[in-house]
């Protein structure tokens, strides 16, 4: 049961009540739903929406997003145009107007889709707690977590150069679908071959996975239909698919090569 709603004016007091054992709560699209299954863990609520820790900012390339930004400001941010397609295949806009960006890196598969997005772009997290700041690759966050009271306040990306940005994701309908397959990359290219390759897996494990099988077959290669096929078969070694209301473990696995070469070509 809950007995108490906080809600700290600052990054320093979000963080002495998330210590304290208060279960942090953003967007809430997630929380709200354990606080109504009765599965929450803690009396406590803690809100982060007025600790500071929102907005977007740009230098040159390099792109910082606070923790508490919903969704809805990421699609429509003209700096993070890139991401808008990403963004919209995302639940529905009532969600995205709650929804944050620090929300979504604990979100379980196969929901989660803007962290299969910061995966591919080698984000790094900002996270802050009781022994001071630390920053930390958005890869290890999604695998372990972060300690007990600790905050993540932002994260920060470098934005793709022009034409090596690629998303595709796979549902059960056109709009507002958990994922099936999700594909996101950042991929170089010179001379028609690849230079360079980070690939993020959403909806086929437990967590968002990096595709570095594919990645492999990618490199010095074009980025040519028989050369996807053969790279989407190899990042099957990559995955561990799973059963739920949208597909089966062997859909997704089955289906995995055909949506990764239609990330790339269409």
């Amino acid at each position: 049961m809950i007995t108490a709603v906080r809600t700290p004016e600052s990054l320093a007091a979000a963080v002495g009540h998330a210590a304290a054992g208060g279960r942090l709560m953003a967007g809430g699209t997630v929380v709200m739903a354990q606080v109504n299954s009765g599965s929450v863990g803690s009396p406590e609520l803690v809100s982060l929406r007025r600790a500071g820790i929102g907005g977007i900012s740009l230098d040159g390339s390099a792109a910082r997003i606070g923790a508490t930004t919903t969704l809805a400001e990421v699609e429509e941010s003209p700096e993070l145009a890139f991401l808008r397609d990403a963004v919209r295949s995302i639940a529905s806009p009532a969600i995205r107007s709650l929804a944050t960006v620090g929300g979504n890196l604990f979100v379980p598969q196969p929901y989660g889709d803007l962290a299969v997005c910061l995966l591919a772009l080698d984000a790094t997290v900002e996270i802050a707690g009781p022994d001071g700041s630390r920053e930390v690759p958005v890869d290890v966050v999604l695998a372990n977590g972060v300690a007990p009271g600790e905050v993540v306040t932002a994260v920060r990306l470098a934005v793709p150069a022009p034409g090596t940005w690629f998303y595709h994701k796979a549902m059960r309908r056109k709009l507002n679908s958990a994922a099936i397959v999700a594909v996101a990359a950042v991929v170089g290219t010179a001379g028609g071959v690849v230079t360079s390759a980070r690939i993020a897996l959403g909806g086929v494990a437990p967590r968002p996975v990096r595709a570095v099988s594919a990645e492999g077959v990618l490199i010095g290669r074009p980025l040519e239909t028989d050369v996807l096929d053969e790279a989407g078969r190899a990042a099957r070694g990559d995955i561990e698919p799973f059963d739920d209301a949208y597909a089966s473990a062997w859909y997704r696995a089955r289906v995995l090569p055909v949506h990764l070469r239609r990330a790339f070509l269409g």
